[in-house]
């Protein structure tokens, strides 16, 4: 751009204006500009949006970005700058916490007390495993998964300082960028343009983390535009190199320009090196040398020419990195800083070096490279071990660890000591990271040394939190093949139960833990881990009445077990309870579960005993405390981990929606949960959400794509990546459309297991109360009254036994009604039902009884028809009003479908309350904890807000929401066949 090596300037760089050819420096890029331009305009005018730039090395992705910055500094818009870097790829957030400028972001040390560790750990971040862990004992490690926290804790600082004005974010040479900051940004951004907030991504292809091709395919997907900085035209190249020679270029010149191949780096140091051998004015023809040879060779003179010791100053701060800091620089080198002056003043004035804020940085890649490579192999070894080395005295094991990545020998105890240490670190905030600094240290770990197993155990742990179960299972039995028996045995065998259990093989889980507790000499810690395994095992698996006898005997001697072994004892005590009708127990159970999490060890916390809890209440209809749990529970989850229940929440959360008759946010939220599973690999409640998503289409007449999500949800349970919750929850979904598709005797073979055995038959009636009526109205239908017979009865049964619970005696009152043409049963349950679609079922099955009454069923088909209308339910809609034109009578309708698309009028409720807390200036944040809703449904609300309103901004909605009020929703002749 510029005559310094880059693209050159925009000729006007206020926001809006696109750049003209004819600006002296500005070469070829005006199209490139345009999407920046279009993205200033935007943030100007409140609305948020991504540009990402990409190019290959000297194609001016930096100071496309610099001329963006001063473009929207004049344009009164915030710019934070924040780089990545290869050398600090393993700090979390790097990038963000640079251009946030709160460099806690990325510290993931020292731990904050109680949030990253178990209090029982005898392993610290920062700490060498000898200060901690006394001889002969097991340390019980388990790192709270923090990623969500941090996302959380980066929208709140985004939100905020897009609060206060426009802000623009660039972010540089994403190629090297950590996996939390692609988590971060993969989450966040599409949920914040309702915000000032723009975004000007770049990397160079080619190099670095392949993962970035993914961020960026997702975010062109929704909606950011992509700059790719291809090589100049010939009329660019004759500019620029009028702009460095200061007058046009003859065709001797051009034919040695063409040969930098239009990159624009390449293209000025080739100029400048020929203007400074006084070549500028040589005839034609002479022979032009290899662009890239004739550059590195330039680049290497340029460093040649500085003084002896300036320029081993540069070769050393080469090994450093591209970026360095002086303090690092003299503390290497031995010297002062003040003595360091005139050779880092003599690199800065030969343009080889640029100051970056507090550091110094080499002026471009290709200059950094050619300064390392003076160095042999050997000196750039033992530099970057005693950078390492000086890192680690400063207690800064992590930027520590990137020396020792590259430097670290086989047998090397400090570097090893040092890349645990890391592993350790950054476990909690970037999985990846740690599982890649692990392995390393596991690689170079001798057979023979004594750290071999205490290495593979942080190893597999790592794997597994980064959900690389695999690879972790792999190294835990290749581990197990060459450790002797004692506690790291112990410890992996535990670590191989717990990845099996993550990744789907419950059965699995629970034979290799049981194999382990066989032991008689176990750690008490690691027994009562191994003991929650099984208890989870066998929850998962539906086979709770082989760990009756184990929990009874834990429950009996609390005091003599851990507390990881009492919790999953209550929990598979609970199922128990539940399978069996007995409500009040369970509950008191569970209760008994979320009391002790409250103290208990990681590892027991993170079995979630209130996301059982949130089910059950859920499933006897008390909504509301479900409400409230299931606030804490999510809360839990974020604090916690493990990753693998990351997206209960909003899938809980859909079902709630659901039940609320608020069809629009179920879909919002189950999406929202798939989203975030297939983010994080967090599949183990993604059948929830599949469900949910089936329901709605069914209810809605859409069976096609109800049968779509079934068969996803079929594909869930074989994939070996943990779906392992919401079985019987996705068994009746899939029953319900099967029946819509194909009729009652399909749907009775794929519920086969429910009808037949009644512990099966109890435990769906606890969870899903439509499910009474609905399978005796199958059974009926497909003519197999003995079965329907069994579920009244056993609907009956449970009501008896769990009379607290109005919406159980609900759903045998209607069984039974269904079943022996009961009209008291029928209204009865109509009464006590607490969910608006079971209240039109109940009303509609009565108005089929009452068939021969033409008024009383007539009015009961009303009543059922605008139930299911107001929750959106079409497709039952549309039976009913079949049943009203079998009577003869045809009705007006309040017309869900037809809703005005455009206007105030348009908006459903939630996305009307939505606008009106964000007029008043909440957070999406803050309107997503008032509303009990996920950020990200309030972003999906917020946009179809503003498709609606047809605008753009927060600010435009502020203006406007106080002039609107609520409109009524018009009514339309049915005209339905």
């Amino acid at each position: 751009m510029g005559v310094d090596g880059g693209n050159g300037r925009p000729h006007d760089t206020g926001a809006g204006r696109d750049a003209p050819l004819s600006r002296p420096g500005w070469r070829g890029r005006t199209r490139e500009w345009r999407p920046i331009a279009a993205l200033l305009r935007q943030i100007g005018e409140g609305r948020g949006g991504v540009v990402l730039v990409e190019g290959r090395l000297g194609m001016g992705k930096t100071r496309l970005l610099h001329e963006a910055a001063e473009a929207a500094a004049r344009a009164g818009i915030e710019v934070a700058h924040g780089p990545a870097d290869e050398f600090g790829r393993l700090a979390p957030l790097a990038p963000l916490a640079t251009a946030l400028g709160e460099p806690e972001l990325a510290s993931p040390e020292p731990v904050p007390p109680g949030s990253m560790w178990s209090t029982e750990s005898l392993w610290s971040s920062g700490s060498p495993r000898s200060a901690q862990v006394p001889a002969g004992e097991v340390p019980v490690t388990g790192a709270a998964d923090l990623r969500l926290v941090l996302v959380e804790r980066v929208r709140a600082r985004l939100e905020e300082r897009a609060g206060q004005g426009p802000l623009l974010i660039m972010l540089d040479d994403l190629q090297w960028v950590d996996p939390t900051t692609q988590l971060t940004l993969r989450s966040l951004v599409p949920e914040l343009t309702s915000y000032p907030l723009g975004w000007i991504m770049a990397r160079t292809s080619g190099i670095g983390d392949s993962a970035v091709d993914g961020l960026y395919r997702q975010l062109e997907r929704q909606g950011a535009a992509r700059v790719v900085l291809g090589p100049l035209d010939e009329r660019a190249v004759a500019e620029v190199a009028a702009d460095v020679l200061g007058a046009p270029p003859g065709p001797d010149v051009l034919a040695m320009a063409a040969s930098a191949d239009g990159n624009p780096f390449l293209l000025v140091e080739l100029l400048r090196a020929r203007e400074r051998e006084g070549a500028a004015g040589a005839a034609p023809g002479r022979p032009q040398p290899p662009s890239a040879g004739r550059v590195r060779a330039n680049a290497r003179s340029r460093l040649m020419a500085l003084s002896a010791p300036a320029r081993q100053l540069l070769q050393v701060a080469g090994v450093l990195g591209r970026s360095f800091s002086v303090d690092d620089l003299a503390e290497i080198l031995g010297e002062p800083v003040d003595r360091l002056l005139p050779r880092l003043t003599e690199a800065v004035r030969a343009g080889l070096v640029v100051p970056a804020v507090d550091r110094l940085e080499f002026r471009h890649d290709l200059l950094w490279q050619i300064a390392t490579d003076m160095i042999s192999k050997p000196v750039r070894t033992a530099i970057q071990r005693q950078a390492g080395e000086m890192l680690l005295r400063r207690g800064a094991v992590v930027p520590a660890a990137t020396y020792f990545m590259r430097c670290a020998r086989p047998g090397d105890a400090r570097a090893l000591d040092g890349l645990e240490r890391a592993a350790r670190a950054v476990l909690p905030y970037s999985p990846p990271s740690a599982a890649d600094l692990a392995v390393r240290a596991l690689e170079l770990t001798a057979p023979a040394d004594a750290d071999l197993h205490a290495r593979a155990v942080t190893a597999v742990e790592a794997l597994t939190a980064a959900g690389r179960l695999g690879e972790a299972v792999e190294f835990a039995r290749q581990a197990l093949r060459k450790a002797p028996s004692g506690r790291w045995t112990d410890r992996l065998r535990y670590e191989l139960a717990l990845i099996l259990l993550q990744s789907g093989r419950p059965v699995q889980a629970v034979t290799e833990a049981e194999d382990l507790l066989a032991r008689p000499d176990l750690d008490p810690e690691v027994r009562g881990l191994a003991e929650l395994v099984v208890f989870q095992g066998l929850m998962a698996s539906h086979d709770f009445g082989r760990g009756r006898a184990r929990a009874n005997a834990i429950l009996a001697d609390r005091a003599g077990h851990a507390d990881a072994a009492v919790m999953g004892a209550l929990l598979l005590s609970a199922h128990l309870a539940w399978e069996e009708a007995r409500g009040e127990d369970a509950f008191r159970d569970i209760d008994d579960a979320v009391r002790l999490a409250s103290t208990a060890v990681l590892g027991a916390r993170r079995a979630h005993p209130r996301l059982f809890l949130f089910r059950c209440l859920f499933g006897v209809g008390r909504y509301a405390e479900a409400e409230s749990v299931l606030q804490d529970a999510a809360a839990d989850v974020e604090a916690a981990g493990p990753i693998a229940f990351a997206s209960a929440p909003a899938f809980f959360r859909a079902c709630l929606a659901l039940a609320a008759g608020r069809p629009d946010d179920a879909m919002t939220e189950a999406e929202s949960g798939l989203k975030a599973a297939d983010e994080l690999g967090a599949h183990a409640f993604a059948l929830f959400g599949l469900a949910v998503l089936a329901i709605v289409e069914l209810r809605r007449g859409n069976v096609e794509v109800a049968v779509r999500h079934v068969e996803r949800a079929e594909s869930e349970q074989r994939a070996a990546h943990g779906a392992m919750y919401g079985s019987f929850w996705s068994t009746w979904a899939a029953a319900t459309v099967a029946e819509a598709q194909n009729g009652p005797e399909r749907a009775m073979e794929g519920f086969r297991s429910v009808y037949a055995d009644v512990r099966n038959r109890r435990w769906m009636l606890m969870l899903e109360p439509n499910a009474a009526a609905w399978m005796t109205r199958t059974a009926l239908a497909a003519g197999r009254r003995p079965a329907a017979m069994d579920v009244v009865e056993t609907a009956r049964q449970i009501a008896h036994d769990n009379p607290a619970h109005p919406v159980l005696s609900a759903a045998a009152a209607h069984a039974h009604g269904i079943l022996h043409g009961d009209a008291t049963a029928l209204a009865e349950a109509g009464a006590q039902y607490g969910d608006p679609w079971s209240v039109a079922s109940a009303a509609e099955d009565l108005g089929v009884l009452l068939i021969e009454d033409r008024k009383a069923a007539v009015e009961k088909f009303d009543e059922a028809a605008e139930g299911y209308r107001g929750i959106g339910a079409l497709r039952d809609a549309a039976r009913v009003r079949a049943r009203l034109r079998n009577l003869g009578v045809r009705r007006r309708h309040w017309a869900y479908a037809e809703r005005p698309s455009t206007g105030w009028d348009s908006l459903t409720d939630t996305e009307r309350n939505v606008a009106c807390l964000v007029a008043q200036g909440l957070t999406n944040r803050q309107v997503a904890t008032q509303m009990f809703l996920s950020p990200h449904t309030v972003s999906f609300h917020l946009r179809q807000v503003f498709r609606k309103l047809g605008i753009a901004s927060r600010v435009e909605l502020a203006r406007i929401a106080p002039e609107e009020a609520p409109g009524d929703v018009t009514a339309d002749e049915d005209t339905a066949d």
